[in-house]
């Protein structure tokens, strides 16, 4: 998956959100967290707002684009 959420989680993390947290404030679902977790799933544009709303950042602070090698 070439969008990678690390800087969300990083962000997540250093605020002290845990899972129950998160799901308690509806910040994101449980599965979707466990999808970026697991590199798996990602954020859809209204994710992506609510988040940026939240913690008051940009998009390029929770996600990033990596390129995927053409293997």
């Amino acid at each position: 998956m070439p969008i990678k959420y690390e800087k969300l989680l990083k962000l997540l993390e250093d605020k002290g959100y845990s899972s129950y947290r998160i799901r308690k404030e509806k910040i994101i679902g449980q599965a979707t967290l466990t999808a970026i977790k697991n590199g798996t799933g990602g954020l859809d544009h209204r994710s992506i707002a609510k988040l940026c709303e939240f913690f008051h950042c940009q998009p390029g602070d929770i996600m990033e684009y990596v390129e995927e090698s053409g293997e």
